[in-house]
């Protein structure tokens, strides 16, 4: 059956519309990962993790199917983590391919603003 699962993803994967949707969700796809390998490593039901932190396993279901339509909160997330024995780090990356714009901040942009009213 797993071979079968791999034949799938790489015939999906072969196409370009499933491949750019699929690499759009891969960060997400790699914490569900994360978070469903926590939970199992820490021997625990979806019941039991939310008793832990006070949640329904309804609650906990969602949170570990559906992370792109019911984005948690870092406060759950923290939660969560911590129940298994673990600490939430979140962290901004900067991309590669991406080249960086000139910045502006907010009081700029509003001088700007003011100066353009003014003449």
């Amino acid at each position: 059956m797993r071979n079968s699962l791999k034949d799938f993803k790489a015939r999906a994967l072969a196409r370009p519309d499933v491949r750019r949707e699929y690499e759009e969700l891969k960060e997400e796809f790699e914490l569900l990962d994360e978070i469903l390998k926590a939970r199992a490593e820490a021997g625990l039901t979806q019941a039991e993790l939310a008793a832990r932190i006070g949640t329904t396993q309804s609650a906990v279901a969602r949170l570990e199917t559906a992370m792109g339509k019911h984005s948690p909160s870092i406060g759950t997330l923290k939660r969560y983590a911590s129940a298994l024995g673990y600490r939430l780090q979140v962290r901004l990356v900067k991309e590669q391919s991406r080249t960086p714009r000139a910045t502006r901040t907010h009081s700029d942009t509003a001088v700007g603003s003011r100066k353009a009213h003014a003449q």
